[in-house]
């Protein structure tokens, strides 16, 4: 016979690492352990070195606090880290894991994502290819393709966090790199339906504006709509691990819009490209309203975000 099931429930923790001087070990630990969302303190001292490691559990909702303590200790950055962890407890134990936003970690994603890394570049350029085909093919699994490829979801929740934390200069470079990103895909989807055009690839009698393809060109109530709620879905997703799934759905805002921006100036439809134009441009502004408004909310519930350093 089987035992009886255990309760069990899978909890979200941070690992916090620090290492600091031997003489000021116990006053860490000791300061640590009168935080409230702090468990699980330990001192580990390694016979001979001048510094100790003290490790932590830490509350996702009480990060943000703990890493102000740590700061005013004076730890230099470089001796500390705090990592996400999963685990699973037993029933009846009180979880760590409590769904709130920890904002050293949502600011952290922000500044690693807000510069255009060439792997980054090389994803645009490659979605602008795929979607171009797809635009050009009247192709809807190629789209789907192309928004899977696309990793424009990370800089625009990248600019999300820089609004909400008012540090401009983290807005400035995300914002640079969405551009940038998104310019990439349009130019590439231009070069392939100008090169189509004029070696005569194209199909005969060929409409840009035939089937679905031609709403990519037109705003209505629907591109607001589905691109606001896109927004809140895209800053959900980017505090979690689930931003390489969520970002295909993400991308159905930005990803058709430009390239079929960039199909049309190819074949010199100047009416087109800037209906295309127009519609990426009012999908990236609802995107980024809804998206830091949802941060906003968080932030009313979870306590004032802390300051990056001036380096971000």
């Amino acid at each position: 016979m089987t035992g009886p099931i255990l309760r069990t429930d899978l909890v979200t923790v941070f690992r916090l690492r620090a290492y600091v001087p031997g003489e000021v070990a116990e006053r860490v630990r000791d300061d640590l352990r009168g935080l409230r969302g702090v468990r699980h303190v330990m001192v580990t001292n390694d016979q001979g070195e001048p510094r100790a490691l003290v490790t932590a559990d830490v509350d996702p909702a009480a990060a943000d606090s703990v890493l102000e303590d740590i700061r005013e200790i004076g730890i230099a950055a470089d001796d500390l880290s705090l990592s996400r962890d999963e685990k699973i407890t037993l029933g009846g134990t009180t979880p760590l894991g409590e769904a709130r936003l920890a904002w050293a970690a949502v600011l952290g994603e922000a500044r690693a994502n807000a510069r255009p890394i060439s792997r980054y570049l090389l994803l645009m350029t490659v979605a602008g290819v795929i979607a171009a085909f797809g635009v050009i093919d009247r192709n809807d699994i190629l789209i789907v393709g192309a928004m899977a490829v696309s990793p424009d979801l990370l800089p625009l929740c990248a600019a999300c966090v820089g609004l909400e934390a008012r540090r401009p200069s983290l807005v400035a470079h995300a914002v640079r790199t969405l551009l940038l990103g998104l310019a990439i895909a349009a130019g590439v989807a231009a070069v392939l339906g100008f090169v189509l055009d004029v070696s005569g690839w194209l199909p005969e009698n060929f409409d840009l504006r035939g089937g679905g393809i031609g709403t990519l060109a037109r705003v209505d109530l629907s591109t607001i709509i589905v691109a606001s709620v896109a927004g809140i879905a895209a800053i959900l997703s980017f505090e979690t691990r689930a931003s390489a799934a969520v970002g295909v759905a993400i991308s159905v805002t930005t990803i058709p819009a430009a390239a079929y921006a960039g199909v049309a100036l190819g074949l010199g439809d100047i009416d087109d490209a800037l209906g295309g134009l127009a519609v990426l441009g009012v999908n990236l502004v609802a995107l980024v309203v809804t998206g830091t408004g949802t941060l906003a909310v968080q932030r009313t519930r979870g306590g004032p975000a802390p300051q990056l350093s001036a380096a971000d």
